[in-house]
């Protein structure tokens, strides 16, 4: 899980490359628990609020960046 200090300490570019990864893995256990091969059901809340976590934080940079 990653925690907001470590995410503000990464740089645009590092921020996207998470998220995307975050994503793939989103995908990766939304098909496993199709399938009923997930092991962990909690981690799809924990990615999916990881995620929030980065979009939130890229937008608080963005609008900074405009004021």
């Amino acid at each position: 899980m990653a925690k907001i200090e470590d995410l503000r300490a990464k740089s645009d570019d590092q921020l996207n490359a998470e998220l995307a990864e975050l994503k793939r893995e989103q995908f990766n256990l939304r098909f496993q628990g199709a399938t009923n091969q997930l092991e962990r059901p909690a981690r799809i809340k924990e990615v999916r609020r990881d995620i929030a976590r980065i979009k939130t934080l890229q937008t608080e940079r963005s609008q900074s960046a405009q004021a």
